[in-house]
């Protein structure tokens, strides 16, 4: 009888699902993602751009829900991440309220670090970088009209 194991196909192969997943992104992938877009949700905050600040934030929750399944010995510590120190980061996002906004972020930065300690990553101490990210425009703005196809 001919294996039957399910395969995925793209133009270029055949995976197996052990194939799949043995390729899903670690904590050493994600990590660097979510530096960035907590990085960035700061500064949108500075600025006042709380759409922004909070779209960041639910990409830093989303990666690490994504850990938290490819790395399910670490889930217990992103989920209390994101329980704690993020849902205090978000009530002060959704408040529109910068001292607590800033009183949270720096108390997820310490979580963060601290999580690293406890994981045996010690070696990981993660800092706010000093100036804001130049390849995003940080300021809220008015949202404009869709351009359609013809680029009008």
């Amino acid at each position: 009888m001919a294996d039957e194991r399910p395969v995925a196909r793209t133009k270029h192969c055949e995976l197996s699902l052990d194939q799949l997943a043995e390729i899903q992104p670690g904590l050493g992938r994600l990590m660097p993602e979510v530096s960035e877009r907590f990085w960035i949700l700061y500064y949108a905050a500075k600025e006042g751009n709380w759409g922004l600040a909070q779209y960041q934030l639910n990409g830093v929750r989303n990666l690490l829900r994504i850990g938290a399944i490819t790395r399910p010995k670490m889930a217990n510590y992103l989920n209390s991440f994101s329980q704690g120190h993020l849902s205090a980061v978000e009530k002060a996002i959704a408040a529109r309220d910068l001292a607590s906004f800033e009183q949270a972020y720096q108390k997820a930065v310490e979580g963060a670090n601290a999580y690293h300690n406890a994981t045996g990553h010690a070696e990981i101490e993660w800092k706010l970088p000093p100036d804001p990210p130049q390849h995003l425009e940080l300021r809220p703005r008015q949202a404009k009209d869709t351009p359609n196809d013809s680029g009008q």
